[in-house]
């Protein structure tokens, strides 16, 4: 059975913590402890050259750590979303033609 603490809840305008108002205090169960992987720091390097270099290294690790977090949609909802795009452009397309041959109509009349 997992062992409970007391946390104490406090909203942000308050200073100090109190038993005043603004506090609740809740039971909350204590999480398990999940273990991490240790990561080698690399000493951070002296020369402009090697700072970019490195420096662009980091960026493109973390831009790959996060595009193996993203939830790819399935090929069907993909289908789903490209006719979606497509059925809404050609009724815009539609309604601005509709409505450009519309106001000419009514402009020709005006000018006659």
């Amino acid at each position: 059975m997992a062992e409970s603490k007391n946390v104490t809840r406090i909203k942000a305008t308050d200073s100090t913590p109190s038993k005043s108002a603004g506090t609740k205090v809740v039971k909350a169960n204590k999480a398990p402890k999940k273990t991490t992987k240790k990561v080698k720091v690399a000493k951070e390097p002296t020369n402009w050259f090697t700072k970019a270099l490195f420096g662009t290294g980091r960026y493109f690790k973390g831009a790959w750590t996060e595009l193996k977090q993203v939830r790819w949609p399935t090929r069907k909802a993909t289908w789903g979303l490209t006719l979606a795009v497509i059925l809404f452009s050609v009724f815009f397309v539609v309604l601005i033609l509709l409505l450009d041959a519309f106001f000419k109509f009514i402009f020709e009349l005006m000018i006659k």
